[in-house]
């Protein structure tokens, strides 16, 4: 019971915390704290909403356990951006080259995109096993050199020749429909009313649940999950039990660059190409959502809901004028630090007490020898 306890109080804290703190920087800017929480839920207590909610938090969720690979084993992956963007450009060239069955068109693109994020982001762990070059200077560099270069350049090599260029049609050539998973509308409105205003749930929501499933089994219920957390924790214990820890850090770093691959299929599946202006900052975002779910899928699924509805309430602050859009990026740094605040805090008092009890329990061990031997 007081294990769910401590469980319990770092995140009802932390929560309490972000409203205590979000109130005050409401008030600071001259909003209104009770307007601005009453438009954010109600805007989000509509169908389209949740959807536009749910679309936003499937590429941040992807994205957090492209960075909880890396974390896992100490390794600090800080070019999922670039990763995902690279590979983004390259399933979809792919993409639009072939024309097959949806059964093989998709699994192609999306094998495509793995394997191209997987192997980008392996350069960073070829380099820091082989070099040993650390991993946060080689990932920001591979970002500037996948953003500023491999992607501009291959842009500029794949655009399809045409006579007037407008802003929908810069990009990669489009991908058949075949290509392109459908959206899960249907299965949506089983349960509930048909969802108007055009929106479409991503299909791409399904590959992100079976990702975060499939990295808990990996993670934690095999063999490979321990070695590599092994490797993470001491390399040298690791690599006298018989792990190799130089291969487990190419390895999770072929893995998180793999997974990151798929952050960019979410806007595949939805415009059909690699647009002149794909959406970025997801890889730094999910790095904030791995952090706030401490690496753990679940927790990892609620942060990226919590990311996804702040960011979908910034539409509607601008447009009631209830409080500027800018709020909602200080909201979702408060609620970082109301995190670790709530977690340092709460932490340092379970440590506290389990030291007590032991404590406790040695005196009354030592007593009881004291007693045999009197």
């Amino acid at each position: 019971m007081r294990s769910l306890a401590f469980n319990l109080a770092a995140p009802v804290g932390a929560f309490v915390l972000t409203l205590i703190i979000s109130s005050l920087a409401l008030v600071a800017f001259g909003s209104n704290p009770i307007a601005a929480f009453s438009d954010m839920l109600g805007h989000a207590s509509e169908l389209e909403t949740q959807v536009e909610i749910l679309n936003r938090a499937t590429p941040l969720y992807l994205s957090a356990v492209a960075a909880a690979i890396g974390f896992r084993m100490n390794l600090f992956n800080i070019g999922v951006e670039g990763q995902y963007l690279f590979a983004f450009i390259v399933a979809a060239q792919v993409g639009s080259l072939v024309s097959l069955p949806s059964i093989l068109h998709i699994p192609l693109i999306l094998i495509t995109s793995m394997v191209v994020g997987g192997l980008f982001s392996g350069i960073a762990g070829l380099l820091k096993v082989t070099r040993g070059v650390n991993e946060v200077i080689s990932t920001i560099m591979l970002n500037s050199i996948a953003v500023a270069g491999l992607i501009a350049a291959l842009q500029a090599r794949w655009q399809p020749e045409q006579e007037n260029f407008t802003a929908t049609t810069l990009g990669t050539a489009p991908v058949d429909e075949s290509g392109l998973l459908p959206d899960a509308n249907g299965l949506v409105e089983l349960f509930t009313p048909e969802i108007g205003q055009g929106v479409e749930l991503t299909g791409m929501i399904f590959v992100a649940a079976i990702v975060g499933i499939l990295y808990y089994v990996l993670l934690n219920k095999m063999r490979f999950g321990f070695d590599l957390r092994a490797s993470g924790l001491n390399p040298f214990a690791a690599k006298a039990g018989g792990v190799p820890p130089k291969q487990m850090i190419v390895m999770a770093m072929f893995l998180s660059g793999a997974v990151a691959g798929l952050i960019g299929m979410v806007e595949l599946a939805e415009i059909g190409r690699f647009p002149a202006d794909p959406i970025q900052g997801l890889g730094f975002a999910g790095i904030a959502v791995a952090l706030l779910g401490r690496n753990n899928p679940g927790a990892m699924a609620f942060s990226a809901l919590l990311f996804a509805f702040l960011d979908v309430s910034a539409g509607i602050l601008q447009s009631t004028q209830t409080a500027t859009k800018e709020i909602v990026n200080i909201m979702q740094g408060i609620v970082l630090l109301a995190a670790v605040i709530a977690y340092g805090v709460t932490k340092r008092i379970q440590t506290r007490e389990e030291a007590k009890a032991t404590a406790e329990a040695l005196r009354e061990d030592s007593n009881d020898t004291v007693g045999v031997l009197s």
